[in-house]
């Protein structure tokens, strides 16, 4: 199957290297021409790189991960180019401008795409360019899901039609790992530290439930799979960010977690769903 992987940051490169490393045709698309190089990962001959997005344009199946701030703009350019495959969302967050998440934005700008899913899960980019065994979410239907299984084939996949719920979680953990990073410094002990994080997701789970999400999907692999990951490894950009906050650091790289926070609790607002701790926790870390 030809797969075209959109984005060559750490984690566009690391799908594009398991699904090359799984049989299929990729071209990793890039907007400099450069792509993110893994220690001790030799990059497949069945991968190419291209900068133009017209190469996008005869795939079986595109694969989004995008940064989230760029998603609408790269997906406007490719649109052209687009020719009805099936599209697999791959980044996490949602909009800073519009809170809106990565299918509204889809929706948005092609809206005649029908078969599109969400691909979400606690996924370290370095482990899955490796080989090393990974577990993720994908939300879809059975034409999205089928596709999936060849084009992410490395993967251990659970599935799921909760589209919207898959999403959230992936917001909803940048958000919490935040507050769990910066809890490690800043809460009286662990005691308090497990409280405001219970509380926390509790809200997001609240959320996604008013939304018309099941509740199953937060204990998945896109739920408490990734939200484990997150919220307790230093090499999450979230949870280290949220310890340099405390510390009154300058955080490294794009924290998502800043953004997730922010446009939880705005969403929470528009369909009427409290966020004290969420908003407490902004509130504490500055933001």
């Amino acid at each position: 199957m030809k797969i075209c992987v959109i984005g060559a940051g750490a984690w566009g490169t690391a799908l594009a290297i398991s699904s090359a490393n799984a049989g299929n045709t990729v071209t990793l698309w890039t907007f400099d021409g450069e792509c993110k190089l893994f220690d001790n990962v030799t990059m497949p001959i069945n991968l190419c790189i291209t900068r133009e997005l017209s190469d996008l344009h005869d795939a079986d199946l595109w694969l989004i991960a995008t940064p989230a701030a760029f998603f609408r703009e790269t997906l406007r350019k490719a649109a052209e180019f687009y020719n009805a495959c099936p599209i697999i969302i791959c980044t996490k967050g949602a909009e800073s401008t519009t809170n809106k998440f990565m299918s509204e934005i889809l929706a948005d700008v092609l809206p005649n795409c029908i078969n599109y899913g969400v691909l979400s899960g606690p996924q370290f980019a370095a482990e899955v360019a490796s080989g090393l065994p990974t577990g993720s979410t994908l939300a879809g239907n059975a034409i999205v899901q089928n596709v999936g299984k060849i084009a992410l084939a490395n993967l251990d996949l659970n599935f799921t039609d909760d589209i919207i719920g898959t999403q959230l979680c992936g917001i909803g953990k940048n958000a919490v790992a935040l507050i769990a990073g910066f809890n490690t410094v800043n809460a009286s002990g662990e005691n308090e530290r497990a409280l405001i994080f219970t509380k926390a997701w509790n809200e997001i789970i609240e959320i996604g439930l008013k939304m018309g999400a099941k509740l199953r999907t937060f204990s998945d692999l896109c739920g408490i799979g990734d939200l484990f990951l997150s919220a307790t490894s230093m090499t999450s950009r979230n949870c280290s960010g949220g310890a340099s906050l405390a510390r009154g650091e300058q955080m490294q790289g794009t924290v998502e977690g800043v953004f997730a926070i922010n446009g939880l609790i705005e969403r929470g607002t528009m369909i009427g769903i409290p966020t004290p701790t969420l908003s407490k926790m902004k509130t504490n870390m500055g933001l």
